[in-house]
């Protein structure tokens, strides 16, 4: 377990385990849910082409539904996303380089919420393991965002069910947005149940809150004093920027803010038309 991220193996992975991989040499990572049976549920912004973001370019969007035995909470069970069949034939993959089945990429026409296999999800890149349930200080010792919650998550049935009953849904997790509603929010809410009740000027997203609530303004004026009146940088300016970028960060986390509530799968698309997002 590292402070930029924890790598997990493949073979480690359980289902209901919030997974991610990053993408341009760190700049950012793209979010999950496992799903067993080298599965992932994952959301992405391109729902003409929503394997783009994985790194394989075909479309196989069907408007065929999820199996309603997929849809029962009390008989879920990872394997039965192997009965979903999208009426499409793969091209080949290369020979031990993919795992892709027939069900690899299916995603409802006029949604980012998509099944991939595993190795389709990674790319080029490496696994990590999102980590539910820091404590305060853990949080605020990460050098990033991102990459965990002080939220706890829910038993890993109940996150499986949000991750299919959503891809079955037509309008899955609704638009996709960078800053407000990204492949992050998908996973938290997956994991949690939650989702913020009010304006949003962001999601949950640990990686964007990171950034645009981090006091980069505040910094930079600072930084701007001292090179203008020639007064060095001590190690106590250094300590109180980083100190108020780590607890910014902290208060917009998913288990920290109060402007989350619960709610159920099935009103997600409710829940969002009644808020305008």
């Amino acid at each position: 377990m590292g402070y930029l991220s924890h790598r997990v193996d493949p073979d480690e992975l359980k289902p209901g385990d919030h997974i991610y991989t990053w993408r341009a040499a760190f700049t950012y990572a793209h979010h999950g849910i496992y799903v067993g049976g080298n599965k992932v549920i994952h959301f992405t912004g391109d729902q003409e082409n929503a394997k783009s973001d994985v790194g394989i370019g075909w479309n196989l969007s069907s408007s065929l539904p999820i199996p309603s035995s997929c849809l029962n909470s009390s008989s879920l069970n990872s394997s039965c996303l192997n009965s979903i069949d999208c009426g499409f034939s793969l091209p080949n993959c290369d020979s031990g380089s993919c795992l892709c089945t027939y069900d690899c990429g299916f995603h409802q026409p006029e949604s980012g919420v998509t099944l991939s296999c595993l190795n389709c999800f990674t790319g080029t890149g490496s696994l990590y393991l999102y980590q539910y349930g820091v404590n305060k200080w853990v949080h605020m010792s990460r050098i990033r965002g991102g990459i965990c919650t002080v939220g706890q998550s829910n038993p890993p049935q109940a996150v499986i069910y949000r991750a299919i009953y959503l891809l079955g849904e037509e309008k899955g997790f609704g638009d996709y947005n960078v800053a407000r509603n990204n492949c992050e929010d998908f996973a938290l809410y997956c994991k949690t149940e939650l989702m913020i009740d009010g304006k949003l000027a962001t999601g949950g997203s640990g990686q964007v809150n990171s950034i645009l609530n981090a006091p980069w303004k505040p910094a930079l004026v600072q930084m701007f004093q001292k090179v203008v009146f020639r007064t060095p940088m001590t190690p106590l300016d250094v300590a109180a920027m980083v100190g108020r970028y780590t607890w910014d960060r902290y208060k917009t986390d998913i288990g920290v803010r109060r402007d989350v509530i619960r709610v159920l799968v099935e009103d997600v698309g409710a829940f969002r038309l009644e808020r305008g997002y």
